[in-house]
């Protein structure tokens, strides 16, 4: 499993200010949802200079990349993952177009359901495209419709009559920035406050670490401009269904994020809450996965009052194991991102919290190196329901061959990671938690394979590369 994207944008209330490095703050911020490429573009004047590439914020924004950026009175960033596209420098992001009324760069988190058909379109009426990625799709539809209407934030709202799917953008023109979340409010986006200038982030930790104030979470529907220093707000709901992607919450946020308006560390915590009560069990003391699994099990100690410590130690150096691409790359990566704290874990029965289950690599690997060093007990508990289905907005789930509890019982997981007792959490009770968010209802697909709205029939992540 990947993880999507993250967004970060900023409208300076000076002519020029140094944009840059907030920008790369911000990123680096929201580096955890995107760690293949990254970019960053910046306008002075109507001019926009955009670099952008394949590697981390801190290797592509050098100090010599950061000096020879300009200042400027907006400027957008992106990391990312490839949910469609090929892990390629030109399909990282901002997406910077050219055409008739002026310069447009666009900065995307989701996935389009029917990129495909809009694709085929547009291609018939002559566009050529330069990337793989559905970001590309929605430039040329909203560079269209701007040529049918007065301004921006009206071809962008008439833009989200064809675009389907999940989607938050920040929208950069000559003069505005924009800010959008699809109409259901599948992934987050939020507004802030820094000396006056606005910023725009996927998660409140980013402005937090940059020491804006957090104004409040873009609303489903909405179409949020910035010009001359003032907010214009429109909004294109077409449904009073909210549903945010749970994982935002299991996985996919910081701990220190707020997403629509509930803590997501506190999230964490009643999920383990809510496994201790539904899953007992004697042990010497509970630990967590790192990172995801930490809260939960703090969570988890709290309620059964057995001690909570440590099983492993992270290397600072390793990324999330699931961006590899293939299962003999997340194996070594496993080997190099966590170790057995020893003379911790011998002799004693441990309550293994992680957040879930999708290919089963990763777990299975952390049990074996339990097992080498002699624990005697290992009972794993799984923050999330089962994970069976695949993901359509933009999470790189796109088959069902590879999930582990799509084909397997939980007893068979159990025998083929090697504990002693496996649980998932209900997805019962993971409604109950989801309750205390300002959302009324999730996407729930990855567990039910009931989506909120029309996917498509099937689904492939390179279906836009050719090879000449």
């Amino acid at each position: 499993m990947k993880e999507e994207c993250g967004i970060f944008g900023i409208y300076s209330m000076k002519h020029e200010e140094d944009l840059v490095f907030p920008l790369c703050v911000g990123l680096s911020s929201l580096q955890h949802r995107g760690e293949e490429s990254c970019g960053i573009a910046i306008n002075n004047g109507g001019i926009i200079t955009c670099h952008k590439d394949i590697g981390l914020v801190s290797d592509v924004f050098t100090n010599s990349v950061i000096r020879d950026l300009p200042k400027g009175k907006i400027g957008i960033g992106h990391v990312r993952y490839s949910t469609t596209g090929c892990p390629r420098k030109e399909n990282a992001q901002p997406i910077f177009s050219r055409y008739k009324k002026g310069n447009l760069c666009i900065a995307h988190n989701g996935n389009l359901t029917n990129t495909a058909e809009l694709r085929a379109e547009l291609e018939e009426n002559g566009a050529i495209f330069n990337s793989t990625s559905d970001t590309e799709v929605i430039a040329y539809i909203i560079a269209r419709e701007r040529l049918k209407t007065h301004s921006i934030e009206d071809a962008v709202f008439n833009a989200m009559k064809y675009i389907k799917g999940a989607y938050s953008l920040l929208i950069m023109s000559s003069q505005k920035l924009i800010a959008v979340r699809d109409p259901y409010g599948f992934r987050p986006l939020c507004m802030g406050k820094l000396d006056g200038d606005y910023v725009f982030s996927s998660e409140s930790c980013a402005l937090d670490i940059l020491g804006a104030k957090f104004e409040r979470d873009i609303k489903p529907g909405e179409v949020v401009t910035i010009y001359n220093n003032e907010v214009s707000i429109k909004n294109f709901r077409t449904t009073e269904k909210d549903v945010l992607f749970i994982f935002e919450y299991v996985y996919f946020s910081r701990p220190d994020s707020i997403v629509d308006g509930y803590s997501v560390h506190k999230f964490r915590e009643e999920t383990g809450k809510y496994l201790s009560m539904q899953a007992p069990v004697e042990a010497d003391f509970v630990a967590g996965v790192p990172d995801s699994g930490l809260d939960a099990a703090l969570g988890y100690s709290k309620a059964s009052k057995i001690p909570y410590g440590m099983a492993f130690v992270k290397s600072k150096y390793i990324g999330r194991t699931f961006i590899q691409s293939t299962q003999s790359e997340r194996k070594k990566q496993v080997v190099l991102k966590l170790n057995p704290l020893k003379q911790t874990v011998k002799g004693k029965r441990i309550i293994l919290i992680d957040d879930s289950i999708v290919r089963g690599t990763t777990i299975t690997r952390l049990v074996q190196l339990l097992r080498r060093e002699g624990v005697k007990e290992i009972h794993l508990r799984i923050a999330a329901p089962p994970f069976i289905g695949m993901c359509y907005f933009g999470t790189d789930v796109t088959n069902e061959d590879g999930l582990l509890a799509r084909h397997k019982t939980i007893e068979e997981i159990r025998q083929q990671i090697g504990v002693d007792s496996l649980e998932y959490l209900s997805l019962e009770n993971l409604r109950k938690i989801a309750e205390n968010s300002n959302m009324k209802s999730f996407c729930e697909g990855c567990f039910t394979r009931e989506y909120p709205i029309e996917v498509p029939k099937e689904i492939q992540k390179d279906k836009f590369e050719k090879i000449f």
